[in-house]
Order: C-alpha cells, then structure tokens, then sequence
C-alpha cells in the first residue's frame, strides 16, 4: 500500500498553504476562497485520493461525527424504514449512523449500546426492549446524548419522538365499530412495552366509548417473540368463539402477516365474515386479496424528528423534549363491509 497523501501533498499539487487546503476540504470560509482555487483544491485531493484522517479530527473536535442506532429487529420492515429515514437524515449533516438490533433482549440490548459507545458514537437513538428503564438511566448519568424512537418509558424523563398509540388504536378499533363490527377482538403482544399497553387501552377505551360489551376472550397476547404457531392460535380461538368476533385488530404488521396468511386457509371471507385493521403498512400485506386497512405512522415526520433532537443534545442542549405525534387511518378493502339491510 502506498503511502497515504496528505494536506500538505494537496498543497503543494495547487501551489497553496496547507491551511488554505484544510479550509475548503471542511467548508470553512467558504466566502472568503475564490470558487476558482477551491475547485483546484477539491480535484487535487480527488486526484491523489485523499483521505480525511477521521481520528485525528475526532480527537480535535470532540466528535467522532457518528450515530448509533438501535432498532428491536432490523429485519422488520417498520425497523428498517425507520433506519433509513435516520441515515438519511443524518447524511444531511454529514453524520454516518451505524446499526445494531436487540432481537427485544435487554442482555443483548446492553451489549449493543457497549459497543457503540466503545466506537465513541457521539448520541443514540434508540428503541428499547421492554424493562430497560435501567439502561436508559444509566446513559443519562454517563451523560451520553440519546433519544428514543417508537417506544419510551414514562417514568422515565428522556427524549423521545412516539406515535399517540392510544389514539391510533381507539380509531381502527372505531372505524370497525363504524363497520358495523360488534365482537371485536384484538391480537396483541404479551408485553409491558408502554407503546403496547397503550394500543390495548386504546381499543378497550372504544369499545367502552360506544357501549360494546367487551369480553375477556376477545382479547388474545401473544408473546414478542413472533412465533408463528402462536399467532395462528390466537386467529383460530378467535374464530373459534361460540360467537365469533367480526372485527380485528392487528397491533402489529408482523402478527397481521402471520395472522392473515393463516386466515386465508380458513373457509372465513375478509371483510364479509370478519373485518380487520392493522398497524403499519407492510408492501408484503398487499399481495392479500383483501388490502389490508392499517394505522399508518408518520415514520419520516418521526425519524427526522428523532435525528434533529439528538443533534441538538450533541451540541449541547440539555433540554428535554417529548413528542407525541399522531396516526393515519388508511381505509382499505379488509375493513369496508356491507352495511346490514
């Protein structure tokens, strides 16, 4: 490997000082340097393929210009949207954000926000799995920049940018109420994830809101692990009520896909015989007979949000800021049926 070029190689290339070339190669002064001679100066270092020693910047600005971003599965299409929104945004300021998935374990959780911080990451933006209040405590006594995403933990005071998940799930548990769904029943994960908590409470609130009797049977948990089989249950028990539910709600895509594909073994017709609303869209849910009708979160609104308070705790804000943002009801063919003559 040849020896690496540096400032001053540039500078002798364009015929300037070294100071001059480290100006326009970190868009310093930029009014004050001829377009001509920055031009120079930006082909040159092209040319001999320059790199910008990132440790030694690093270690002259206090920042290592990066973010760390843990997501409970980045396989999931909600988590990876999310992720590119966050990379995205960040590009925009010339920050690189580097990835890492829980798997929803607080172990594997903590080994994740180690080794980010052990790559000297300037701030985090996180969505935690369920009882890590403690983690997040003890970031905020390292005194390390961080905000949470999707998931917060209210006894907590952090950061956060989430969906009004009580809101979003009193509305489709609503609209199924509008479609003429009287037994409505809800898949839900087995979780004390307060995002989780509040979609419960928000379609237990509708049904008491328009004085439908709810029934503990209409309720099914399952665990976050997404396992199939379970899934699959939870559709079957309810379908196999003596009275049937002919409403449902999907807290989440993955249980929906889970959920629907099972569904369309059954001799049972979406939206006829039982309607159904879903969080999130999921490309993978068009491809049902019936598209699907889901909350849709505001995930770019949420991602930008999320980058640009972190930014601004790296720079030294100390302020808190909490922000509640609000859902979508996309209404589509699962949910719209017949109304009774």
């Amino acid at each position: 490997m040849g020896k690496k070029p540096l400032l001053k190689d540039i500078a002798r290339e364009v015929g300037v000082s070294t100071t001059l070339v480290s100006y326009v190669l970190n868009n310093l002064k930029e009014g004050r340097i001829s377009k001509e001679i920055a031009q120079k100066i930006r082909e040159a270092a092209q040319r001999l393929h320059y790199r910008p020693n990132q440790i030694a910047k690093s270690l002259k600005t206090s920042k290592t210009f990066t973010i760390g971003l843990i997501v409970a599965d980045i396989s999931n299409p909600f988590s990876s949207t999310l992720a590119r929104i966050v990379e995205d945004e960040a590009n925009k300021i010339n920050y690189t954000v580097i990835f890492g998935s829980s798997d929803e374990n607080q172990q594997k959780s903590a080994k994740v926000i180690d080794t980010l911080l052990n790559r000297q990451v300037d701030g985090l933006i996180i969505s935690p799995p369920a009882d890590s209040e403690s983690q997040m405590i003890e970031l905020q006594n390292q005194g390390v920049p961080f905000v949470l995403l999707d998931r917060y933990f209210p006894s907590v005071k952090t950061n956060y940018v989430a969906l009004n998940n009580h809101a979003a799930a009193l509305m489709a548990t609503e609209h199924l109420i509008d479609s003429d769904c009287r037994r409505i029943g809800m898949i839900n994960y087995r979780t004390t994830l307060f995002h989780l908590q509040e979609r419960k409470r928000g379609y237990l609130t509708a049904l008491r809101k328009h004085a439908v009797p709810f029934k503990k049977s209409w309720l099914r948990q399952v665990d976050i692990s997404n396992d199939k089989i379970e899934i699959e249950k939870a559709v079957k028990d309810l379908l196999n009520l003596d009275e049937p539910v002919d409403g449902l709600v999907f807290s989440s895509n993955i249980i929906a896909a889970h959920g629907l594909k099972f569904i369309n073994t059954l001799p049972v017709k979406v939206p006829d015989d039982i309607a159904i609303v879903s969080f999130d869209e999921t490309e993978a849910l068009d491809l049902f007979y019936a598209p699907l009708t889901y909350i849709k979160q505001p995930l770019r609104e949420m991602g930008a949000m999320a980058t640009k308070i972190l930014l601004e705790n790296i720079g030294s804000n100390n302020r808190i800021t909490q922000v509640d943002m609000e859902p979508e009801l996309i209404i589509r063919a699962s949910s719209v049926r017949r109304r009774n003559a």
